[in-house]
């Protein structure tokens, strides 16, 4: 008898990515002999690809619109991918992504139980709308799909699959160029949009408390556009570090990135994805957060620290220019950080 094909489709963007993860625990839980496959972006999909739920991850990679989600290959056009479906002849599909693009891609790709959320008026699209609660965790969100369909929720932990070389490459450069004895904290002072930047020489300064007070060996990790923000940081740092801190900005893959996450002792952020990374391989995280929402979007984990400001304006999502230069992260302190960071050292 053949098995029973699903189709999980939710590519770009990193957070939304790596939310999936209760999702696809619980879908596995409820459909233990079915052939689950998920449809991914080219670069965040590969933050998932050791997840144990899934048997195939189809890459989604028809533009360069999103240049960060760009995959080596060549570009396949959208109906690359819907004659792709159809050959799979998949049962069923889960739309997480909320997009009418990706509701039009599962309809013409011949999948004939197709279940998401009601939004950009995609729902004649679909066999089952799920509505979508914008004031609900975002993980929460996906888990409501599944429960529109009367499966049980039996574990809504949020845990991640490391790759095994990319460990053994991580445990090889931390052997050789950190000292043991030193704890190590990942600083990260970018994010995509400008929005959710804390201030750089907040940066600076808990940069150096963490070196010179907690004696605390501080790594960098980011694209290579990034290293130049931490070169500015560290010319923001008039007294002499008892430790320099490590820039690994290009070095690593996202395979290679989550794997030294899941080394170090503590990841300190802006809002962004990294925290969700830190997040999922049980690395305590002090997370910052200012203009999106935060009961959306916060890191889980019962451990983190996660700072934010309360001001009438909040949270805007970015909707549009912000008229006061973005208070809401200028108000997060650098005391309140450091109190978080002797709290987690």
């Amino acid at each position: 008898m053949p098995k029973n094909k699903i189709l999980v489709v939710r590519y770009r963007f990193i957070g939304d990515t790596i939310l999936t993860l209760p999702f696809l625990k619980n879908l596995r839980f409820a459909n233990p002999d079915a052939q689950i496959d998920m449809l991914v972006a080219p670069k965040s999909g590969e933050i998932i690809e050791n997840c144990p739920y899934v048997d195939n991850f189809i890459y989604f990679d028809t533009t360069k619109k999103h240049k960060y989600e760009n995959g080596a290959g060549e570009k396949k056009s959208f109906w690359y991918y819907v004659k792709k479906l159809r050959a799979e002849k998949y049962d069923k599909a889960y739309v997480l992504k909320r997009s009418l693009s990706s509701a039009v891609l599962v309809f013409l790709g011949g999948i004939k139980e197709r279940i998401g959320f009601d939004t950009e008026g995609r729902g004649f699209l679909l066999t089952k709308r799920v509505p979508y609660d914008h004031d609900k965790h975002e993980s929460q969100c996906f888990l409501d799909v599944l429960r529109s369909e009367g499966v049980e929720i039996k574990d809504e932990s949020f845990e991640n699959g490391l790759n095994p070389a990319a460990e053994e490459k991580i445990d090889k450069i931390l052997s050789e160029q950190t000292d043991p004895n030193l704890k190590k904290v990942i600083v990260h002072a970018t994010a995509t949009n400008k929005g959710k930047l804390w201030p750089l020489e907040n940066f600076a300064q808990v940069t150096e408390y963490l070196i010179n007070e907690k004696n605390v060996q501080v790594l960098f990790i980011g694209t290579d556009f990034d290293s130049q923000t931490y070169d500015k940081m560290l010319e923001m740092i008039k007294n002499p570090l008892k430790v320099q801190p490590i820039n690994f900005c290009g070095q690593f893959n996202l395979q290679e990135s989550l794997a030294l996450t899941a080394k170090v002792d503590l990841l300190i952020g802006n809002d962004s994805g990294n925290l969700h990374m830190a997040s999922s391989v049980h690395t305590d995280v002090i997370g910052l957060y200012g203009p999106m929402p935060f009961k959306k979007w916060y890191a889980l984990g019962e451990n983190n620290t996660l700072l934010k400001a309360d001001l009438p304006c909040m949270p805007c999502g970015l909707r549009k220019k912000c008229p006061n230069g973005h208070e809401c992260m200028k108000k997060i302190t650098v005391d309140e950080v450091k109190k978080a960071i002797d709290k987690h050292l």
